[in-house]
Order: structure tokens, then sequence, then C-alpha cells
């Protein structure tokens, strides 16, 4: 991580007035919460880890540029990949004012991010000096927990050929195809699905042989 003193300040603000968080307020308040320190902009290169597995939840996080991936590993060794958390979405927010602000996962750039921090204290001063703004924070984190909740019961219930019929499908409507081509390696797309590269494989082949689907090094292709 480091500061991101090579961006220049319009550059931050125009990135900043982009959230819908923030979005509310003006462009000569954003610039003052910069030049003040309460607002801070962090950098994160591709893989790098934000924050570890029981970290504790000390500020506000809005992505203003990449995305980064929330992941853990089960109990089996299995490599879980929750979410993804793109531009214009939050880290934290649901953890910071909890009696228990630990991150229960890990949270891992994805690609080059761009953050901004703000710190606990602060971000209470302009949530009780600005009702709107408190709103949408509670809007936002409220989403979120129920976004989250949702992805984690569905992988509970779900078998390893559900999930990935699941992903199959959606990606045959997105590419109007049947014939998928996949924009990923499979090792990553197991870890999407929460399973290792070697359950996912033998999925596969099951499927192969059921005439389900077909598939090569690049495609998976619906029958």
């Amino acid at each position: 991580m480091e500061e991101d003193d090579g961006v220049a300040m319009n550059h931050k603000i125009e990135l900043i007035k982009r959230t819908t968080l923030l979005e509310g307020f003006s462009e000569n308040k954003i610039q003052s919460f910069l030049k003040s320190g309460n607002f801070r902009v962090v950098t994160y290169k591709k893989n790098a880890v934000i924050h570890f597995d029981g970290d504790v939840c000390t500020k506000l996080e809005l992505l203003l540029s990449g995305s980064v991936m929330v992941e853990r590993i089960e109990e089996d060794g299995n490599f879980l990949t929750v979410s993804e958390i793109k531009a214009n979405d939050m880290i934290g927010g649901s953890l910071l004012y909890s009696n228990h602000p630990y991150y229960p996962m890990t949270v891992v750039a994805q690609s080059d991010t761009i953050v901004l921090e703000i710190e606990k204290e602060i971000l209470f001063r302009l949530l009780s000096n600005n009702p709107w703004f408190l709103r949408l924070y509670l809007e936002y984190t409220s989403n979120r927990t129920f976004l989250l909740g949702y992805r984690l019961k569905s992988y509970v219930h779900k078998t390893i050929r559900e999930h990935l019929m699941d992903y199959l499908k959606l990606e045959s409507i997105k590419q109007n195809s049947k014939c998928i081509v996949l924009s990923t390696t499979k090792k990553v797309l197991a870890e999407q699905i929460g399973v290792q590269r070697t359950s996912l494989s033998r999925e596969l082949a099951k499927m192969k042989k059921e005439g389900l689907v077909d598939f090569d090094s690049k495609t998976i292709t619906l029958l």
C-alpha cells in the first residue's frame, strides 16, 4: 500500500465524486477533506493483501477504481471467493462500529486499485452532521450485509455441479451462446465456485460423460 500522491488533486476529486456515497459533497468540501487528511487516497498493486483474516477494522474504505476479492480457506482446504468488490463499493462498512470489528476473511486486490480511506472518528462526525449521508451509509451497509449473507447461504446448500451450472447458464446468457468462452483459467473459476481445481475437473469430466457439457482448455459448451 502507498499513499497516492501521484494522482492529481482534481483527479482524486473526480474519482470521489463518482461514488454514490459521497457525490452529495461539494468539490470544495472534498478538496478540504483531502488537504486536511480527513480523506486519504491510497493505492494497492494487483494481488496485494489489503486485510488479513483477523485484522481490526479501523476505517471505512471506498473503492475509487479497480476491484478486490473477499476470500477464505475452508476447513477442508477449499479456497472460497466469497465476493468481489468493485469501484463505488465499500470495505469495512458493516464492521466498523461492531463490538467485534475484525475482518473474518482476507481481502486481496484483484487488480491495481485506488482506495479512499476515512478513519472511524472522522466518519462518525460526517454521519452525525449530515443526515442524508447517514441514510445513504445505512442503506449501503444494510444491502451489503444482505447480499453477503445470501451468497454464503447459497454456497452452503449447493453442490459443485449446481454452482457450475449457475455460472455456465449466466455466462451463456451474457455471451448469447451455448459455447462459453472462459474469461478466466479453470483454477480461478474453481476459486470463484469455492472448490479445489481437481474437484472442478472431476465434476466437468462427469458432466461430459453424462452428455451435459463438452469442453476444451478455453471453452465449455452446454449440450
